[in-house]
């Protein structure tokens, strides 16, 4: 496994409305509630619905400064159950588009 589920925080983070922002070997990623806003205080009941977005894009650029066309977004449940099946996700992705990763910035120099 490359990404320790780990490493994409608890749920309850993505309640506050703020992405995590990862990457592995060239590859960058985004994990966020989507819609992103604060609902953390929110009665359950008053949330609506929501999803995990997952944005991955190639290095070296952010990913405000990365064209669209080379994003790939998937949605995952606003569940537990959902920010479990992320890091898999991100796993295989990365091994399936193996070639298409840049070095990685660090190790560019």
């Amino acid at each position: 496994m490359h990404i320790d589920p780990k490493e994409l925080l608890h749920f309850a983070y993505y309640e506050y409305g703020e992405p995590y922002y990862g990457s592995f070997r060239g590859m960058r990623f985004k994990v966020a509630r989507e819609p992103m806003k604060n609902i953390h205080f929110t009665p359950p009941d008053q949330r609506g619905e929501a999803s995990f977005k997952v944005v991955i894009w190639p290095e070296p650029f952010s990913d405000a400064a990365t064209p669209e066309e080379k994003k790939v977004v998937k949605e995952f449940p606003f569940t537990e159950e959902g920010l479990a099946q992320i890091a898999p996700y991100l796993d295989a992705y990365y091994d399936a588009h193996k070639g298409e990763w840049p070095a990685p910035m660090h190790a560019r120099r």
